[in-house]
């Protein structure tokens, strides 16, 4: 096993320098070299920053003798070609969600990966490091309390910019429950179904906000997930699993309780970076480790096909306003190993 991996990032924007300084000074076994970025400029600021190689290209990059695996944290419509590039080059590649904008290119991913013959692709779907979705998919697959029956499911954001819309509060805030969701039941989902609430006042005109999607899996267990992305005060996640012997809750980040000025209470996180800071945290540390070892543990270009399949049906259900079908492909072997 190789002693330092050795990481070319592409997509140098907020997240990927948070990763940049995640691998470089917290976590063990593995060095970003290097990086690209469309915005050459701004990249070659961030390489002189970090002490890295700036690339003109993500392909030049990818191409480097010297780089062992690869990051992909660019805009969402430019994932699917740096990581089709990686899988040409035979390198591992970890992308941030989305594997891709749709279904269609998502499944060329899984093609190609599948014709390169070696497991490359993983997919950044944080959620699943988190220690209490980890103890939810414990208590869950146990059986401990019986099959699990309802879930009821909240995502908040306190503000959003004017660039987000109707269409993202399902295609990249609640993309991250189809993903989790299915992954804490172990099974696919049949129907998606999505519901406006009452327009909240802070919503801008391009934005119907909050949404409610409605998800059944194919043995019939029902989710609803709230998601409200204007509240004005709080980012806050919740997950409440009804089982048949047992009521499961995600917990709330640990915090102290303080008592001053009248009032007695905690503070929550303000967004996702502070929320899932450790998740991320043992995400790449996993990701690393099994990367060495030549392996994917973690969500595979298949289940980043079944998120945007799952999420183009609960897109049409939105604009449609009815109940659809969620039908996939059928898994292939390659992802049954």
């Amino acid at each position: 096993m190789m002693e330092e991996l050795k990481i070319g990032l592409v997509g140098t924007g907020a997240i990927g320098r948070t990763h940049i300084e995640r691998i470089n000074n917290k976590l063990s076994g593995a060095k970003v070299i290097a990086c690209a970025d469309k915005n050459v400029d701004f990249c070659r600021s961030v390489a002189e920053k970090y002490g890295l190689k700036a690339y003109e290209t993500g392909e030049e990059m990818i191409a480097a003798p010297d780089v062992d695996a690869v990051i992909v944290t660019t805009l969402d419509p430019f994932h699917a070609e740096y990581v089709l590039a990686a899988i040409a080059a035979g390198k591992p590649v970890f992308c941030e969600k989305p594997l891709a904008p749709d279904a269609e290119t998502c499944r060329k991913i899984v093609d190609a990966e599948i014709a390169s013959g070696k497991h490359l692709v993983q997919v950044g779907f944080m959620r699943r490091y988190d220690a209490g979705y980890m103890q939810l998919k414990e208590a869950i697959a146990s059986r401990k309390y019986g099959e699990p029956l309802l879930l009821h499911c909240a995502h908040r954001n306190p503000s959003v910019g004017d660039d987000y819309d109707t269409p993202m509060e399902v295609e990249n805030s609640m993309i991250h429950e189809i993903d989790v969701l299915r992954w804490l039941l172990g099974e696919d989902y049949a129907t998606a179904e999505v519901r406006y609430g009452k327009k909240c006042r802070r919503a801008h005109d391009k934005l119907q906000d909050p949404q409610v999607m409605i998800l059944t899996t194919k043995s019939g267990v029902r989710i609803d997930v709230e998601a409200f992305v204007t509240t004005g005060h709080c980012y806050q996640i919740k997950c409440e699993v009804v089982c048949e012997d047992g009521i499961l809750n995600l917990p709330e980040s640990p915090t102290i309780n303080v008592c001053a000025g009248a009032n007695v209470g905690h503070e929550i996180d303000s967004d996702w970076s502070t929320r899932f800071a450790e998740a991320y945290n043992t995400e790449f540390q996993q990701w690393i480790n099994a990367t060495k070892e030549g392996r994917v543990d973690g969500p595979t270009a298949w289940d980043g096909y079944a998120g945007q399949v799952a999420a183009a049906a609960a897109s049409k259900a939105r604009d449609t306003q009815s109940i659809v079908p969620i039908v996939y492909d059928e898994m292939p072997a390659f992802y049954c190993e």
